[in-house]
């Protein structure tokens, strides 16, 4: 099987596996306990800690363990919201992108149903890039953030992050990204980039499912969403999953050092792979924008066809793949996120993804690309009125 889906879940690297062996089994001590198979966990739980603020460039402080994404995203959104509104009732709007993950929509959307905020939505362009001046038009004084992710999940557009989050600072508002995606394929520099907060996930980066990271800027207040022990400085109390920490700190060190390289020459393979299957079916169309956008990810809408068909036909021909978003999967309803593009629904619908982890090769794409113009041609086929 050539596994092409690695935008919904990437393999455990070896190297974190067995980093975080010893805390799943001798070491498997309580970090909050005051005794020395306690404090061992601590130890760990504080390196990992250290490990992630050193490729995010931030203080240790400032990372949060979590969950994963998911988690990360909601007591971003929620808790710097709320926090903000807590001291100053009248910042009761929050802005989002017409393309972010659920994880961030639903959020926005809890804020806005429950505790009285207004949701802006910036529209995008074809391409799914959010312009600065889109994102001025809907900022107002009454804005307690701004949300807006990295590269996206299902097309791989990368968003200028940097002259997004100076805009929203034009006007004293935070921001935050969702850089699940970015994650070892783009740089995640929080002073380069210039966000206030921002999210990971563990298991997109060759660490364990259940494993993420919130970076918050130190200053910046974050209502809890978990309240109990007050574990990581009070803002996600539970015991921690010390060995998922360790696996996540050790998988994002990794693929940070092997950034540069690996994305540049992924994006080699995948500019050869999207040329090859628009050469062989000639009216698929790309979706994201051409150039900016993960090395990762090539995804294509084909006309005519049903993308859970063609899915169909590439696993029996050993290519694994999605329709998009793992998130959205079992959902037959268009992606918004397509339908945001300007993308007709019933076109929408004929959407793959095609996402690649680090270690995928250029035989592999050569013999997916083939497959793909296969499984379309007999898609096509079984629905055309003679194949009856």
């Amino acid at each position: 099987m050539i596994f092409l889906d690695a935008a919904a879940t990437t393999p455990v690297r070896r190297e974190a596996l067995e980093a975080m062996w010893p805390y799943l089994s001798g070491e498997f001590g309580n970090p909050s306990s005051h005794h020395s198979l306690g404090e061992t966990a601590a130890t760990a739980l504080a390196g990992a800690r250290s490990a992630v603020a050193k490729v995010l460039n931030c203080r240790a402080g400032e990372v949060t363990f979590t969950s994963g994404g998911t988690e990360a995203d909601n007591l971003a959104v929620k808790g710097i919201a709320l926090a903000r509104q807590s001291a100053d009732p009248s910042l009761n709007r929050v802005v989002i992108s017409a393309v972010e993950h659920p994880a961030v929509e639903e959020s926005a959307r809890y804020l806005e149903r429950v505790h009285g905020f207004a949701v802006d939505v910036v529209a995008v362009d074809g391409d799914g890039l959010v312009s600065v001046d889109a994102l001025r038009e809907v900022l107002r004084p009454e804005t307690a953030l701004v949300s807006i992710m990295y590269a996206n999940n299902e097309i791989g557009t990368v968003q200028p992050i940097a002259e997004l989050s100076a805009a929203a600072h034009e006007l004293g508002v935070p921001f935050h990204t969702d850089a699940v995606q970015a994650a070892g394929w783009l740089p995640v520099d929080v002073k380069v980039l210039g966000v206030d907060a921002l999210s990971l996930s563990g298991h997109k980066i060759g660490a364990p499912k259940g494993s993420g990271v919130l970076f918050c800027k130190g200053r910046l207040s974050l209502e809890p969403l978990v309240h109990g022990g007050g574990q990581e400085r009070g803002k996600r109390s539970g015991t921690e999953n010390v060995a998922g920490a360790v696996a996540l700190s050790t998988a994002l060190a990794i693929s940070h050092s092997e950034q540069p390289v690996q994305s540049a020459r992924v994006a080699e393979l995948r500019e050869s792979f999207i040329a090859r299957v628009l050469g062989a079916v000639p009216d698929a169309m790309l979706t994201g924008h051409r150039s900016q956008r993960l090395p990762s990810v090539a995804s294509f809408c084909f006309p005519g066809t049903s993308g859970e068909s063609v899915l169909l036909e590439l696993e029996r021909l050993g290519v694994l793949c999605s329709s998009g978003s793992a998130c959205a999967a079992g959902s037959d309803a268009p992606s918004p996120v397509l339908v945001a593009l300007g993308i007709e629904p019933e076109t929408a619908q004929t959407a793959v993804r095609f996402s690649f982890a680090s270690s995928i090769t250029a035989a592999e794409l050569e013999e997916a690309a083939a497959a793909v113009e296969t499984a379309v041609g007999r898609v096509r086929n079984l629905a055309s009125p003679q194949a009856g």
